[in-house]
């Protein structure tokens, strides 16, 4: 393949990797771009505009033939980490179904991201990553599928950088399981893009797997970088009466990963993730894949700065990411609304002052009761409110907001989220405009006698924390317009 391919397609456009992908690949005017999306709401409209958006996934045979017309080179950046019972074969099939639909369209490339470690050793879903490879490499005399493998990917919103960042700034002293000794190959995430974005042209021949990754070391060697990265000291004791089970629940309340995230990436680090040749150097020799210091100091100044592209989060695949509902709001039976007026003049500010609520800039005066119940969250399960959110003001669709997920936004008109705690239903907290009203509505579809239960119980505080938001979005608005006038 000695010319630049034409045609490119990114599946998991959305997600951690996908977003960012498509940001860098965006600026190759040589390139035409095709992302496949299951919502593509969740891309911004300026992104919209600059390339071609297909709606449809991997099960739908459709979909899939229509975005690969014409491709050169496609992209699969697509894997689950808590997406059900069946999660492994329907990853195989996913991956079936892509291969398949590329050869029928002629696609000469596929480009693959998978984790590092061994088929024997390996825990479940990272077996399934290695099964997602294999299955795209199956025909090689039909097409050519370059296998890339990493391990810990070191970047601001990946959930291994999140856990790391969050364990080492709660707790100086760390009880720590004996997994922590396990070796492994972390990589930036600027790494893991500059061979993605290699491999559309590099001339390869054939199935090729490629490792990628920096120095070996464990995770207790990361969190200590980490550690020194903050300018933080901390002990880390290792106690061997830590089994994987209560070290991802130990995770699940420190971290804002929900459990069935932590228990994958716990099982995961029970086993070595490391390169097991060196493809990376032989083709790519241009490529030298930052130290692990630098990796964090990258990391953490994207989260100073406020520009975290993405988060592992970002992706509909996940349970815990899924953006559904907007529709099933109307199923809602039972309803909390309330009405706060505001000076007409005021119609962007009360905008973005509702779409700055939550994370780090709080819940207003009731504050600790949101707090209660995210721990309560996540006692359960739940991914309580510790996920925070991507930016302190900015939201898109797609992106989570403490227990919440934005469904929708309408520019200085409406926002909405879709509850994402553990609930005996489904719940839904919207903000809409109109004129000069605010209007904040709380939605709940029960399940049964306790999702009614839970909704009465509930109501008497809902008096006190949604009358106390809807007046802190006022009062916010106006101080923002105050200072903006006086600039």
């Amino acid at each position: 393949m000695s010319q630049q391919p034409r045609t490119v397609l990114i599946t998991g456009a959305t997600g951690y990797i996908g977003r960012r992908l498509k940001d860098r690949l965006l600026k190759q005017r040589e390139l035409s771009l095709r992302l496949l999306v299951r919502n593509p709401d969740k891309l911004r409209p300026d992104v919209r505009k600059k390339l071609a958006v297909l709606q449809g996934d991997t099960f739908n045979t459709a979909s899939l033939d229509q975005a690969l017309a014409d491709v050169d080179v496609a992209f699969y950046l697509i894997h689950s980490m808590a997406g059900g019972h069946d999660y492994a074969e329907r990853d195989r099939l996913s991956a079936d179904n892509f291969r398949q639909a590329c050869i029928r369209a002629g696609v000469k490339r596929i480009i693959y991201l998978g984790g590092l470690g061994d088929k024997e050793t390996a825990s479940e879903h990272l077996l399934s990553r290695i099964e997602t490879g294999e299955v795209l490499s199956s025909e090689p005399e039909k097409i050519q599928t370059l296998w890339f493998r990493a391990g810990v990917i070191i970047g601001a919103g990946s959930a291994s950088f999140e856990i790391i960042h969050h364990l080492t700034q709660k707790l100086p002293i760390m009880l720590t399981p004996r997994w922590v000794t396990t070796k492994t190959q972390p990589i930036a995430v600027d790494d893991v893009l500059s061979y993605l974005e290699q491999a559309i042209s590099v001339e390869i021949q054939g199935n090729v797997q490629i490792d990628i990754g920096t120095q070996a070391t464990d995770f207790r060697g990361l969190m200590e970088q980490a550690a020194d990265s903050m300018g933080l000291q901390r002990h880390l004791i290792c106690v061997p009466l830590l089994s994987p089970r209560l070290s991802s629940y130990w995770l699940t309340l420190l971290t804002p990963v929900p459990h069935s995230v932590a228990s994958a990436l716990i099982e995961g680090l029970k086993s070595e993730t490391l390169a097991r040749n060196d493809n990376a150097q032989r083709y790519f020799p241009t490529l030298h894949p930052v130290a692990l210091d630098d990796a964090f100091q990258r990391a953490l100044q994207e989260m100073e700065d406020n520009q975290v592209l993405s988060r592992w989060c970002d992706s509909s695949a996940e349970g815990t990411c899924d953006i559904s509902g907007k529709e099933s709001i109307n199923k809602a039976v039972l309803r909390d609304r309330r009405v706060f007026y505001f000076e007409p003049a005021l119609q962007h500010e009360v905008f973005e002052s509702f779409c700055s609520i939550g994370g780090s800039n709080g819940w207003g005066a009731y504050d600790p009761l949101w707090h209660i119940r995210g721990l309560i969250d996540k006692i359960f399960g739940g991914v309580g409110l510790s996920r925070g959110r991507r930016q302190p003001e900015a939201l898109r669709v797609g992106d989570a907001l403490d227990f919440w997920k934005v469904v929708d936004i309408e520019a200085d008109k409406r926002l909405l989220l879709v509850a994402q705690m553990k609930l005996p239903g489904k719940g839904w907290l919207e903000f809409v405009m109109d004129d000069d009203k605010l209007i904040q509505t709380a939605y709940f579809y029960p399940e049964g006698l306790w999702g009614r239960l839970y909704w009465y119980s509930v109501m008497p505080f809902h008096f006190f924390v949604f009358r106390s938001l809807g007046r802190l979005i006022i009062e916010q608005a106006r101080q923002k317009k105050s200072s903006s006038d006086v600039v």
